[in-house]
């Protein structure tokens, strides 16, 4: 049965009518996703219980006081905090396998089916005003409310859950893979990895490491670059944590002896989170990995990337032109893959053939086609790239260039008319070069075919909820060679650390970039074989802007601090 239009039931109840409706409508036509219930709340023509109630009719759901509702703690403990927040809900009732949840939100069906597949229960909803849930959040988790703490104490309390887990890490004898499945699959081991799951996602982490040692078993978050220690799960439970997250990943659980590689498809907050999953034996137990990709978090946009507007302006550019090669070089982790990708969606377009080979391919662009490599079955960069010639492509990117025979293939591919995209890990752009010619690219072809090398890093961005200005040290101002007076009249700030960024003072990250762009100047001094400062001292005559003075005008602006810039840039001689 088709479900009738908001605006309809609430006209059907009396709470609006005819004319109300078209009046609400209109505006909803200057406000492009806005819902209808909250525009007509806005416009004081119905109030937060008539929405609600219209939507419970709507829905076919039942109209609950939340008010009037006192949730049992066992029933409150089914859903952790950052699920509570993030999903806006409330638990109600827990009966026969079924979690009945307040929720001002009833048309979001995807909610349920995503509190469905985490919490491995049938959900069924009722309606609330989105008031009550703000009083509800406060009064059943503002104080009191679940952890990561209170679950791993709860689990070290389980005196069942350690004897199930003790008979599964006997090595003697056969896997009893049911009993495994089960242990992996209880109710505190989903509850823990779940709560730890949305708080990576949250603190819009990038990695998640499960870690076995000797005596304990640890669990890091990797936060904008940084390696933060949460409170470490019972040692006995590692076998059982790490088996849920083979489970989830589709992998082998009875193969404890091998790696294995494989990826979780989640969906959180109606947006889908991709996690690579990566599974290594070690001396005492399997070390997981996992590497968050959240598109909602990465902007696949170069206005965002932290470019000066000039290096900006020369990149788009360079980025359009026929042919050559454009690298973006750095060490692993500085964002190069982002930059390139941000640089393909601007150039996604239907009138031009745009084909990648990545290992592994990180994020799906619409309208460009992306090929994994696999080097277990061959499928290496310079096999692919042979192959990628004959696609009819117009821009192609290649992950990485790793060896000759890869460098080759692309310096060919540029020479046949196609401008090609890749990596290099090496420190700066001037460095890139003599990076090439010991892989032995002859330098005549890479005078033909280089365009230009964009060298970049990442800092972190100081939280604006409690940045303050700052005096720094004198001895932190000599490591970037300046000096009390150079810094007069200029503003220098740190983050103090609040709750917003978890006490840490930063907030996000941005990039620092070198743009070196070739001209006849360089590439007659790659043709003499220069080496890399008589190279660099060029480009910076040619106006080159080096990742320092792109960290010092980071400093300045106020955007990262001086800790920052040492770490992440070299001091030029």
């Amino acid at each position: 049965m088709a479900i009738r239009r908001i605006g309809q039931v609430l006209v059907d109840l009396g709470f609006l009518n005819e004319d109300q409706l078209q009046a609400v409508l209109d505006e909803q036509q200057e406000r492009p996703g806005e819902l209808l219930g909250q525009i007509a709340i806005d416009m004081n023509m119905i109030n937060e219980d008539q929405l609600a109630q219209a939507l419970a009719e709507q829905m076919g759901l039942q109209v609950v006081s939340l008010l009037d509702v006192v949730v049992p703690p066992d029933v409150l403990n089914q859903v952790t905090e950052p699920m509570a927040q993030l999903y806006r809900i409330i638990p109600v009732s827990f009966r026969d396998d079924v979690l009945t949840v307040a929720t001002s939100q009833p048309q979001k069906l995807s909610v349920l089916d995503e509190l469905r597949n985490m919490l491995g229960y049938d959900i069924r909803a009722v309606v609330t005003t989105p008031q009550d849930i703000e009083k509800a959040l406060e009064r059943y988790y503002a104080v009191g409310g679940d952890s990561v703490e209170s679950i791993i104490s709860d689990m070290e309390d389980d005196p069942d859950l350690a004897r199930a887990a003790a008979a599964m890490e006997k090595k003697d004898g056969p896997l009893d893979l049911t009993s495994v499945e089960a242990l992996a699959d209880s109710a505190p081991v989903r509850k823990l990895l779940n709560m730890v799951f949305l708080l990576a996602i949250k603190d819009h982490a990038s990695d998640l490491h499960f870690e076995p040692f000797e005596s304990e078993f640890k669990i890091r978050i990797r936060a904008d670059g940084i390696l933060y220690e949460m409170v470490p799960p019972p040692r006995h439970l590692a076998f059982a944590i790490t088996t849920r997250i083979k489970v989830m990943a589709d992998l082998d659980i009875a193969e404890r002896r091998l790696p294995q590689d494989g990826r979780i498809q989640l969906s959180v907050g109606g947006h889908p989170i991709d996690m690579r999953v990566s599974v290594l034996p070690t001396m005492f137990g399997e070390s997981v990995v996992l590497r968050i990709l959240d598109r909602s978090v990465v902007m696949l946009d170069l206005d965002v990337m932290g470019m000066d507007p000039t290096t900006l302006s020369d990149f788009r550019k360079l980025i359009r032109k026929p042919n050559g090669i454009v690298l973006v070089t750095g060490p692993t982790g500085s964002g190069k893959t982002t930059t390139l990708y941000g640089a393909l969606n601007e150039l996604n377009e239907i009138t031009d053939k745009i084909i990648t080979t990545e290992d592994p391919v990180e994020y799906d662009i619409d309208g460009v086609v992306q090929i994994p490599i696999d080097e277990s079955i061959g499928n290496t960069f310079a096999q692919c790239l042979r192959s990628i010639l004959r696609q009819d492509p117009d821009r192609i990117l290649v992950g990485e260039i790793r060896d000759l025979e890869t460098a080759e293939i692309a310096v060919q591919a540029s020479l046949t008319g196609h401008l090609v995209f890749s990596t290099l890990h090496t420190n700066d752009a001037p460095s890139t070069v003599t990076r090439l010619r010991d892989m032995g690219v002859p330098p005549f072809l890479l005078t033909a075919t280089l365009e230009a090398v964009l060298a970049q890093r990442l800092v972190r961005k100081i939280c604006q909820q409690c940045r303050e200005e700052t005096m720094p040290p004198t001895e932190k101002l000599a490591e970037l060679n300046l000096t009390s007076e150079d810094i007069l009249g200029k503003k220098i700030y740190r983050g103090r650390g609040c709750e917003v960024c978890n006490n840490t003072g930063f907030k996000g990250r941005t990039g620092l970039f070198e743009l070196m762009e070739m001209n006849d100047s360089l590439r007659d001094m790659i043709n003499e074989g220069a080496s890399t400062q008589r190279l660099r001292e060029c480009a910076l005559q040619s106006g080159m802007y080096p990742l320092r003075t792109s960290g010092l005008e980071k400093l300045y602006s106020g955007v990262t601090n001086i800790d920052e810039v040492i770490r992440e840039t070299v001091l030029e001689e």
